[in-house]
């Protein structure tokens, strides 16, 4: 649990940085990379959900002991990555004027929009290829380097910013592009380091099998698992990028303090992450065993937890919130949108607590299905079209009404189907054998 949960932190972090340094150039700069994120929480659910999908297939492999096709599907995986990354390019250089239009973004804040993204998007090959390689070397049983991979990149992304965003120590004053050009850095060196790692180190690349119906085999393995995972993935930031457009209605300021009170959400939800991750083995080899008295107990645990630790953040950040978003920002209406924010959603992060533990019980006991129903009703039949309705009445209270009512529901659907399947699980015509 512990080295994945230090590579959560560690991704989190490079939001976190960008979004503190670019806030330190204005309020226009922090709108304009708070409309970003959406996109980059997009092209980052792809990239997981084939990550997803090479792990599944290469897990499968060393289970078997089958090492040679374990690097023929890597190498293909890379290929596969290095495709994706291409993909990401043309269609995000095409698409920014358009796509960040629809988001809500004005004139000036496209100008700023531009100089980040045509960046980033060069520099997607670079991000995608490490999020691919390191499920490989997880599903090998090493779940130590990519953490330290990622955290020394994200370090180095912290260290980047302030040097290239403001011109420190010489190097020329870049502002957004500054933070652009760290993201893009840190990955290039997380890369390399992925690479040596799987390829002199484990020898788990085999360069032999490049044959193009080999290579159409692995990504169809690959793809088997990752399209569905991508499916759902992708749920998140398709509705942050649809709540986005509808916090710009009240201007671009308040878009970038919503890009703080997102990025603060993020860290905060490392905790519930952290917690369904590692309730899965938990879950499912006690309902393996047959012992569904300690699964239930398990279960009810992570339960009072996220309840307890729900109510914590949520009586923490509503004394503090106003103090944390202006750490970021002096624009005064950035300020009381993020703290609006974490004033009115944190309520409910004790409902998401118990949804997301809910979703990892039912994924571990392979029953994805309610899981999914769960996510889906929190983000598209209960969040998008409340906040399109409340926002026309209540403006940003609205928003976020919509978003803690969201959350209440899910953990609601996940409480009572979490009780309805476990306990179906207690009669005895169902008992596990």
């Amino acid at each position: 649990m512990y080295p994945m949960l230090f590579g959560m932190i560690a991704m989190v972090s490079y939001n976190i940085a960008d979004t503190y340094f670019v806030g330190q150039l204005g309020a226009p700069e922090l709108a304009a990379i708070s409309f970003t994120f959406p996109v980059v929480l997009f092209v980052g659910s792809v990239t997981v959900g084939l990550g997803h999908g090479t792990s599944a297939v290469c897990a499968r492999l060393f289970g078997e002991e089958n090492i040679s096709d374990v690097g023929r599907v890597a190498i293909h995986a890379i290929f596969l990555g290095i495709a994706t990354g291409l993909v990401f390019l043309v269609a995000g250089l095409l698409t920014i004027d358009p796509l960040f239009r629809l988001l809500g973004a004005d004139e000036s804040t496209l100008e700023i929009i531009h100089r980040y993204m045509r960046i980033y998007y060069f520099g997607g090959v670079f991000m995608v290829v490490p999020l691919i390689i390191n499920p490989v070397l997880r599903a090998s049983g090493d779940a130590k380097t990519p953490a330290i991979i990622m955290s020394t990149a994200a370090l180095l992304n912290i260290i980047l910013d302030p040097i290239l965003i403001f011109g420190l120590l010489g190097a020329p004053q870049l502002g957004v592009e500054g933070a652009a050009i760290s993201t893009v850095a840190a990955n290039i060196g997380a890369m390399i380091a992925c690479l040596s790692a799987i390829y002199f180190r484990n020898h788990l690349i085999s360069f032999r099998s490049l044959a193009p119906e080999l290579l159409m085999d692995s990504w169809r393995r690959i793809l088997h698992v990752g399209l569905p995972a991508i499916a759902s993935t992708s749920v998140g930031p398709i509705t942050a990028a649809f709540i986005t457009s509808q916090v710009a209605q009240f201007g671009q300021e308040a878009v970038a303090g919503y890009g703080i009170a997102s990025r603060v959400e993020g860290l905060i939800s490392i905790v519930f992450m952290a917690l369904s991750v590692a309730i899965i083995p938990f879950v499912g080899q006690n309902y393996g065993a047959g012992q569904l008295d300690r699964m239930d107990t398990g279960i009810r645990w992570a339960q009072r937890f996220s309840v307890a630790y729900g109510l914590v953040i949520a009586a923490s950040l509503a004394l503090g919130g106003a103090l944390i978003a202006s750490a970021f920002t002096d624009s005064d209406t950035a300020i009381h949108t993020a703290t609006l924010h974490m004033r009115v959603v944190p309520i409910s992060y004790l409902a998401l607590g118990i949804a997301m533990t809910s979703t990892s019980s039912f994924n571990a006991i392979g029953k994805p299905m309610p899981g999914m129903f769960i996510s889906m009703t929190r983000t598209i039949l209960v969040y998008a079209p409340l906040a399109f309705i409340l926002a026309k009445i209540f403006g940003l209270t609205g928003i976020f009404a919509a978003a803690c009512t969201a959350n209440f529901v899910a953990g609601a659907c996940g409480f009572g189907l979490i009780r309805k399947v476990f306990s179906d699980f207690h009669h005895p015509a169902n008992k596990v054998e």
